[in-house]
């Protein structure tokens, strides 16, 4: 595979579809490239105009001046083989193919995905999808997504998000609102040419990347996958999501984009093997990365807890037993500060319930102890925002706390008042601390990162 920065890294971008829709297609990809502050140049092309919006608009890719480095077609299926061929004549070395209609339509599509696939070897050209919603680089603000979006800035970040569905898509998700933020987004559609396998590649070298997570419907090339897989994950976390672990599931899969499809157990397997973290749902695509993206690897697995209610502290012990986790036992030292704060916060974990109501409310103190205990490796730290305690309360303490290196820690929020609890996470994952909206899903990142630590750890 040749390199895949043009898909990324495009300095001019030719448009192919149509330009009288402003809810899908090839006007709604332009308005998307400047909208989100692309600065390369963007050629439409359509036969039957000869302008819109007051650019000039080309009959086909041949007859733009300029060989462009990505071309993104979204017409229909049947005049897809004249615009590839169109690409090669022209020398463009990279595409996008946004329409659906191929192999995920039965045997007749599958024909015309092969055609397509054919004449791009010709001009050796790589093309991404079909029946994609392409990529994204929130670094220069390539959006080459169909549909229209009500923001226009996509939160820069070092997490890179690969899947074989358009739910990754900004269309789908409020990027500009993820404090955490992204690098890198690439819906591999039906995955004709290039395939999980060749962005790992591409990835592993990309300096803005600092983890990677897949949703993953199949597995081209396994061996390759996981030869390589070994090799990223030495250098970064890799996380993967394989739906399809009934058999209705399965079927709609090979529906959606055409695949064929590995047993499940065997995948998972594979991947402890090459060391990529398995998630479970949908939802740890975004949960785990977020605690890879902005805190450090945990040295050990004892978890300290501090929380508000001791059914919660209940619940955290449940989630860190299922977790890979265990319950650190505080030092001595530790418990005599404890105590003299307020004895009931002797134990582990933490119950800060009866003083949140106090004029001075030590959670600094609290939060600084625990960290600083020579067995503590990891801490989960409960918020509670509302009307007696505002968001505003927790950053300033703790960007003041002072905590050792290598002890990673995240936020398990409730509360009384929807508002509050989004602007406490927001503010807090702006500034680089992990906030869930579930206990077992902030353990369950803890967990992923001293999985991944004990994987590093083997190789050393």
């Amino acid at each position: 595979m040749s390199d895949l920065s043009s898909f990324f890294e495009p300095k001019t971008v030719a448009v192919a579809g149509s330009l009288g829709k402003l809810a899908f297609g090839g006007q709604v990809v332009r308005n998307n490239l400047l909208n989100f502050g692309y600065s390369g140049r963007v050629y439409l092309v359509n036969p039957s105009y000869d302008e819109v919006q007051g650019s000039k608009v080309y009959p086909t890719i041949k007859d733009i001046p300029e060989t462009p480095d990505l071309a993104v077609v979204i017409t229909p299926a049947r005049t897809v083989p004249s615009i590839i061929n169109d690409c090669v004549d022209k020398g463009v070395k990279s595409v996008i193919i946004g329409a659906d209609g191929f192999a995920e339509r039965g045997e007749e599509g599958a024909k015309l995905q092969r055609e397509i696939v054919s004449i791009a070897k010709r001009g050796q050209i790589h093309l991404v999808g079909p029946n994609t919603i392409g990529t994204v680089n929130s670094m220069n603000g390539l959006v080459t997504a169909t549909y229209p979006m009500d923001y226009t800035k996509i939160r820069r970040g070092n997490i890179a998000l690969i899947a074989q569905t358009g739910l990754i898509g900004p269309q789908a998700f409020p990027y500009g609102e993820w404090g955490v933020g992204v690098s890198k987004i690439c819906d591999l559609g039906n995955k004709c040419d290039v395939n999980e396998s060749d962005l790992l590649e591409y990835l592993v070298e990309d300096p803005q990347t600092k983890v990677i997570a897949m949703h993953l419907e199949d597995i081209k090339e396994g061996q390759r996958f996981l030869e390589i897989a070994k090799m990223v994950t030495l250098r970064k976390p890799v996380l993967i999501l394989k739906p399809g672990r009934t058999k209705e599931s399965k079927k709609a899969l090979i529906s959606h984009t055409g695949s064929l499809l590995g047993n499940q157990k065997v995948c998972e397997a594979a991947f402890r093997q090459a060391g990529v973290i398995s998630l479970s749902t949908f939802d740890e695509i975004f949960d785990v990365a977020k605690a890879f993206s902005c805190q450090p690897l945990p040295r050990g697995n004892r978890l300290g807890v501090i929380t508000y209610t001791g059914g919660g502290g209940i619940m955290a012990i449940d989630a860190a037993a299922e977790s890979g986790l265990t319950l650190a036992q505080f030092s001595s030292s530790t418990e005599e500060e404890l105590s003299k704060i307020y004895p009931a916060l002797k134990g582990n974990p933490s119950d800060v319930g009866p003083l949140f109501t106090q004029d001075i409310f030590p959670y600094k103190e609290i939060t600084e102890i625990i960290l600083n205990d020579r067995n503590v490796d990891c801490v989960l730290g409960v918020i509670y925002t509302g009307q007696l305690l505002s968001p505003e309360f927790y950053l300033p303490i703790l960007n003041e706390v002072k905590k050792p290196e290598g002890k990673p820690v995240v936020f398990w929020i409730y509360g009384t008042n929807r508002e509050m609890m989004d602007r406490a996470c927001f503010k807090l994952e702006e500034n680089g601390y992990p906030v869930y909206q579930h206990i077992g899903a902030a353990i369950r990142a803890l967990g992923a990162m001293y999985q991944y630590k004990e994987r590093i750890l083997k190789e050393e």
